[in-house]
């Protein structure tokens, strides 16, 4: 259940964990982590930050869908597919592991760069699909305005990112106030990039977090601007086994 405060003020915020990698490269994790194992489809959430020397070197993954987007700085990816890219502020990329690949993720244009990766579960009749990766610039995202909100999609409808899970991400600043609508029986959290603001009577500040799960809506405000991650998605309803890069 979302969790809310007894005044049912609205869902609580957490804090996520802070997380350093081996290889030194520090992250600020919203899950798996103590407070929350996984949320129903989404195994792996955090906001990663890779200095100039450091790396994720040549490594394997399978059964899921990894969603990376960078905030700052360039990111180069290379895979066992054949894919040889760079990421830069804006971007998008977008790995079905399926039954087996291997990535690396280094900073590009010998630079610190830092961003958002998601691990999106694949169902147990896709967990051997053949690997696939997909890519989408800043340009090619669509950006909506509405009163008191600058929305980017980086999954969900008029979207080119596409996932076998049915998925909504959107990359929100709120200068007022913005109603997010998470579809019924879906499970969703928000993610603060950056700035404050309000949820119901509670505060929002950096790399603070909430969940709602099966559905609802929220109301975030903010008096000077905040930035946040939003991402809503439809459950399996089936255990999510993870083995560290692998998902079984």
């Amino acid at each position: 259940m979302t969790e809310h405060d007894p005044s049912d003020g609205g869902p609580v915020p957490r804090q996520a964990g802070d997380l350093t990698h081996p290889g030194g490269m520090r992250a600020r994790r919203v899950f798996p982590f103590d407070q929350l194992p996984n949320l129903d489809p989404f195994v792996v959430f955090e906001r990663f930050f890779i200095e100039p020397t450091q790396g994720f070197g040549t490594h394997p993954h399978r059964g899921f869908e990894i969603v990376s987007y960078m905030l700052d700085g360039a990111m180069a990816h290379e895979d066992s597919m054949g894919h040889a890219s760079t990421a830069r502020t804006g971007d998008a990329m977008r790995i079905t592991t399926g039954s087996g690949m291997e990535h690396s993720e280094m900073p590009g244009d010998d630079e610190a760069c830092s961003g958002l990766q998601l691990w999106v579960n694949l169902s147990r009749s896709k967990k051997d699909l053949e690997p696939s990766y997909q890519e989408a610039s800043s340009e090619e995202l669509p950006v909506t305005e509405r009163d008191g909100a600058t929305i980017t999609t980086v999954v969900g409808a008029d979207a080119p990112i596409d996932l076998h899970t049915p998925v909504t991400y959107q990359d929100v600043a709120i200068t007022d106030t913005w109603e997010w609508e998470v579809p019924d029986g879906w499970n969703g959290f928000a993610f603060v990039i950056s700035g404050s603001g309000r949820v119901g009577e509670h505060s929002l500040e950096s790399a603070a977090f909430f969940t709602i799960e099966n559905g609802g809506s929220v109301t975030i405000e903010s008096d000077t601007e905040v930035r946040i991650a939003a991402i809503a998605g439809e459950p399996h309803h089936e255990p999510i086994r993870q083995r560290g890069p692998f998902v079984l």
